[in-house]
């Protein structure tokens, strides 16, 4: 774009060059001379110059035109300059067209520039998110990894406390057994006191039942409520794992819509898919550790149903064998036919 600083001195000393060479000065021919300048400066320039020159210089009377010709020339002058003026119009009008029409483009291409670095800013301020979104799902697996660690110490505190019920069952059978055979000693050695000492046996019998009773009750209601705190918690990590499901489809689902719209983010959606990856892969193995857990507590459920079933039958069998022993002494003591309807009746009370 040409500087606007040309004097009408500088203009002057072009039209004297141009008239030394034999040029009729014109705008193009002074800005050539000249080397810089506007083309309205240099034309205004030029018309002060010319008026200057019309002024200044007056024909002698023997030489002056006749007044028609000269009409005639101030006319033709007048329309030669309305034409260059026109001219001159025009092409400055194209000038300015062309300047605006480049304003305009480089306007456009700043608005592109700053639409393009806003998306990228928003592309950043997602993959960040993104990021951070993942980074809490893995704390979140962690937590639910730790809360199957406490269930799992939990079992493992129930078997103890089984096992500790279990210890004091066979304590009491061994105590039971103890007690029937001091009892059928005693029958041996005193049968006065045989009805009394029988009933005395049978009533402790009744009452180490009842204590073996209750403690199976406990392990049951115990071996229930482990049930119920297992199912709850199945149930938890089951929804967990389901929200988590969700959450990664979520993920990617945004990670497809950003790879259509945005293909410079390729390097960033490679590490979202595999974050995403090592997620399912936790999932996965997470899973696998409830099916573990779940095959644990069914085989700790079946070794409490044997167990059950061996407490009852050991509870019972002791009795049992007690009340045969006595029938089978009843009949061998004094007094056979009585002694023998004594013990019957305790016998049946018995079962």
């Amino acid at each position: 774009m040409a500087r606007s600083g040309v004097q009408y001195e500088d203009v002057l000393g072009a039209i004297e060059s141009l008239q030394a060479r034999g040029e009729a000065p014109s705008v193009q021919k002074i800005r050539e001379v000249l080397g810089t300048g506007s083309f309205t400066t240099i034309s205004d320039h030029l018309r002060e110059w010319r008026l200057r020159r019309e002024s200044s210089r007056e024909p002698p009377a023997s030489q002056a035109m006749p007044e028609p010709v000269q009409r005639l020339a101030e006319t033709l002058w007048h329309k030669a300059q309305e034409a260059a003026g026109e001219a001159l119009a025009e092409y400055r009008e194209r000038a300015d067209r062309r300047v605006a029409e480049a304003q305009e483009a480089m306007q456009e291409a700043q608005r592109q520039v700053e639409d393009a670095e806003q998306r990228e800013a928003a592309l950043s301020a997602h993959v960040a998110g993104t990021e951070q979104r993942l980074e809490a799902r893995s704390a979140a697996l962690a937590r639910v990894e730790a809360e199957r660690d406490q269930w799992q110490e939990r079992a493992r505190q129930f078997e103890e406390r089984l096992s500790r019920a279990l210890q004091q069952l066979d304590k009491l059978q061994q105590e039971s057994e103890q007690q029937a055979q001091a009892h059928q000693q005693a029958l041996a050695d005193r049968d006065a006191q045989h009805l009394a000492r029988l009933n005395q046996e049978e009533q402790r019998h009744e009452a180490a039942e009842a204590r073996l009773m209750t403690l199976l009750d406990e392990a049951r209601q115990e071996r229930v409520a482990a049930e119920k705190r297992y199912d709850a918690a199945t149930q938890q990590l089951e929804k967990r794992q389901e929200n988590l499901q969700r959450q990664l489809h979520e993920t990617q689902a945004a990670l497809g819509r950003e790879e259509k719209q945005h293909r410079e983010t390729q390097w960033a959606r490679s590490r979202a898919e595999e974050r995403i990856d090592t997620l399912r892969h936790e999932q996965s193995l997470l899973q696998a550790r409830i099916e573990d857990q779940k095959r644990h507590i069914e085989e700790q459920a079946a070794r409490l149903r044997t167990q059950d079933a061996e407490l009852m039958r050991r509870t019972w069998q002791p009795v049992e064998e007690g009340v045969a022993r006595r029938a089978d002494e009843g009949r061998v003591g004094e007094g056979g036919e009585t002694l023998k309807g004594a013990e019957t009746a305790p016998s049946e009370s018995v079962r």
